[in-house]
């Protein structure tokens, strides 16, 4: 079973002849995709399709019209509950919490719409609406799900939806990246940046920072980072070629940066003596660097070296 599969029991018929599982496995990659988008975590998005499985076999398919909206609706419903969860985890959390990185493949970096949205910066805008405002712009705003679809899913008059949908629209618009940058953009800016680690040049660095680029460090308490964003561009430069860069320039642990795939987007895989460290993504804005999300957290690198697929429809 691929990543992106949560596995139907072990006791399900073939899909061939089983149109529950047929209908479950057809729309599985667009149900990870919502339950991601609303989450930011891969791995609380998997156990959102296992509980929609199980309740999607007891759905009596006869009274069901249209399938995909019907699955769309239990897992919003799960993802929804899954993410109040995961808010009280947070609180807890030890220093900044950064969406989980997912290597995919070159067909979501191709559609820019969805590349965008699941994107380390524009997740982190999402982490700054309510539960519910993130559910109704997710469907709305990015899946163009109709408004009386997630009334249903959420329990609520599409008039009520409406007005969510305005307010929660409203707050992205606000916070969001104020252009699309193509990946070619940040394909180079990265290429950039990751030249002048390896040569140590601080004055580079600052030529591809934003003066006011921001640094976030996700260890989640497990492998040492910055508990408080690094902001500024010098304060950044420094702390990278005084941490990251010490290391290639001989002074401590062999470490290699190469360029990946990460969300749709250019990224940067870092390893140190060989073994996995982290994936650095990055927000890129008048061809510079305006910020770096760097996921240390072990918990969170298990979809970095399989491909992971993402969908809209």
């Amino acid at each position: 079973m691929t990543p992106e599969t949560p596995a139907p029991p072990a006791t399900a018929t073939d899909p061939a002849t089983d149109p529950a599982t047929e209908a479950f496995v057809a729309h599985r990659n667009l149900l990870f995709t919502v339950a991601y988008e609303m989450l930011g975590s891969a791995a609380d998005a998997e156990d959102v399709l296992q509980e929609t499985w199980l309740r999607w076999v007891k759905v009596d398919l006869s009274q069901v019209t249209e399938q995909r909206a019907y699955l769309v609706r239990i897992t919003t419903r799960q993802a929804l509950n899954r993410l109040r969860t995961l808010q009280r985890r947070k609180e807890s959390y030890v220093g900044p919490w950064l969406p989980e990185p997912m290597l995919t493949a070159p067909d979501v970096a191709e559609d820019v719409e969805l590349a965008e949205s699941v994107s380390t910066a524009m997740l982190l805008v999402l982490e700054t609406l309510s539960p519910t405002e993130r559910a109704v712009f997710v469907l709305r705003d990015i899946f163009d799900v109709e408004y009386d679809e997630i009334a249903a899913a959420l329990d609520k008059t599409p008039a009520a939806v409406r007005q969510i949908a305005h307010r929660a629209r409203n707050h992205v618009q606000a916070r969001r990246p104020r252009q699309t940058v193509p990946a070619s953009m940040t394909r180079a800016a990265l290429a950039s940046f990751q030249r002048v680690l390896e040569t140590g040049d601080l004055q580079g660095l600052l030529d591809v920072l934003a003066p006011d680029v921001v640094l976030l460090g996700d260890g989640g308490g497990i492998k040492q980072a910055s508990l408080r964003p690094t902001v500024g561009a010098v304060k950044v430069a420094r702390f990278m070629l005084g941490g990251i860069g010490k290391h290639i320039e001989g002074k401590g642990s062999s470490m290699s940066i190469a360029p990946t795939v990460v969300n749709g987007a250019p990224a940067l895989v870092i390893h140190v003596d060989g073994e996995l460290d982290g994936v650095m993504t990055a927000r890129v804005e008048d061809a510079r660097i305006t910020g770096l999300y760097y996921v240390r957290n072990p918990e969170k690198l298990h979809r970095t070296e399989s491909e992971t697929t993402l969908t809209l429809r």
